[in-house]
């Protein structure tokens, strides 16, 4: 039996999702309006966010909102400051990913039915890219295609704008697991994890052992627990406890 409601949006710019407004710059903050604008059209004021990389930025943007119930965030992205290096390195990481999916898409279905072909192509974002199924890989690769923004997302990084680091994390009062992949080669965990931990009051911190940047390939049975745990044990905190973080986040935001 289903224990969960879940709701998985497609972000503005990606495959399949709304247009990105090309006159807006590229922030944490304006793609979460756009989450924000789904859930209203749902009808739902809050809900247990879990995320990965921009997705778990996201996530936390949502609870510095007072939207979130919780947060579980995997390797979220926005953790590094401007002029520290990273968004440039991440720029031209993602830069080099986009030129090699290009050279190699159209034979992408045929290339990708060896499980050892899956490892080496995705080893900069899993440990274990054999598990990812050919039809998975091949729909991985449209997708990084179809990602209409990927090319002024890669400028903002290389810019090293403050647009996409995440301020504010003060501000979250809900339950945050913050789950850190141990062989995240793109945002690894000692540059990219301490701001986090410092900064979001009282964030729990677990290591994702033999996980890359997307651990939900490499250990799905890993992930899931975490998840229906961290959202238990929130649950489990009671209607006092949720009364509590309610008062702080308003007295935060006022």
């Amino acid at each position: 039996m289903a224990r969960y409601e879940v709701i998985a949006p497609t972000l503005p710019g990606h495959l399949g999702g709304p247009d990105y407004p090309s006159q807006e710059p590229i922030t944490f903050a304006r793609s979460t309006d756009a989450v924000e604008a789904q859930l209203r059209a749902l009808g739902v004021e809050t809900a247990h966010f879990v995320g990965n990389s921009m997705g778990g930025g996201i996530a936390l943007e949502l609870a510095k909102r007072g939207r979130a119930r919780s947060v579980v965030a995997l390797a979220p992205a926005g953790g590094w400051s401007r002029g520290d290096g990273e968004g440039p390195r991440i720029g031209a990481f993602f830069a080099k990913q986009i030129r090699m999916i290009e050279r190699t898409h159209a034979w992408s279905e045929r290339i990708m039915r060896r499980p050892g072909t899956r490892r080496l192509a995705f080893r900069e974002i899993m440990r274990h890219g054999e598990l990812v199924s050919p039809a998975d890989a091949a729909a991985i690769s449209q997708a990084a295609l179809g990602c209409s923004i990927s090319r002024r997302a890669i400028q903002t990084l290389l810019a090293d704008e403050a647009e996409l680091t995440i301020d504010g994390l003060e501000r979250i009062a809900c339950p945050v697991l913050l789950a850190t992949p141990q062989f995240d080669r793109v945002l690894p965990g000692p540059r990219h994890a301490p701001r986090f931990r410092r900064e979001i009051p009282g964030v729990q911190s677990v290591a994702l052992p033999d996980c890359g940047h997307v651990p939900v390939w490499d250990d799905a049975k890993l992930v899931t627990r975490l998840i229906v745990e961290h959202i238990d044990a929130s649950l489990d905190a009671g209607p006092a406890a949720q009364l509590d973080a309610g008062a702080r986040a308003s007295a935060v935001t006022a």
